[in-house]
């Protein structure tokens, strides 16, 4: 009977942690959007300065919002972006690898965080907007390099934050 009561309380404590991860991925997603949405004059096109990139971050410490982070680039080139389906899907792509590179490298350090926000999408989105807006790739690489330089920054300095909220968290549950 102890073993039925054990499987079931696993079974609660684990639903509970979904519903927590769903609930902070569609907070996630609507913060990217709703930053998107008040940057969108210079996050779009050959100039752009997407600062939203620098929540790719996040997914170093809460590697579970490596996909929503895919999601919110999708969503916010959907609502906002008007280059079409390569355009959304392309930057779907993109959010995930970054999130996902964002991951990997912080297991190697922290300021390695900014690399994948400052190359993934400088090599990436380049290819396809050089199609859409027929402009150089090599001036698109540069001048999307140059503009993700700044949302880069940004996601170290929140990784930072969020890692110093949980190593807080863990000291205050020990004392």
């Amino acid at each position: 009977m102890y073993r039925i009561y054990y499987y079931i309380e696993r079974y609660e404590k684990m639903k509970k942690k979904n519903s927590h991860k769903i609930a902070i991925s569609g907070m996630i997603i609507a913060l990217y959007v709703a930053v998107m949405f008040f940057s969108q004059s210079f996050s779009f096109g050959q100039f752009q300065i997407r600062i939203a990139t620098s929540l790719y971050s996040i997914a170093a410490v809460y590697p579970f919002l490596i996909i929503p982070l895919g999601i919110a680039n999708l969503l916010s080139n959907l609502l906002f972006g008007g280059l079409g389906l390569l355009d959304i899907f392309g930057g779907f792509f993109v959010g995930i690898l970054t999130a996902y590179a964002c991951f990997k490298f912080r297991k190697l350090s922290i300021y390695l965080v900014a690399i994948p926000i400052v190359l993934i999408p400088s090599l990436l989105v380049s290819l396809w907007l050089n199609f859409i807006m027929n402009v150089p790739y090599q001036v698109l690489l540069i001048s999307i390099g140059i503009g993700q330089i700044i949302p880069s920054i940004f996601g170290v300095f929140l990784v930072m934050f969020l890692e110093k909220i949980q190593l807080g968290k863990k000291s205050n549950i020990n004392e």
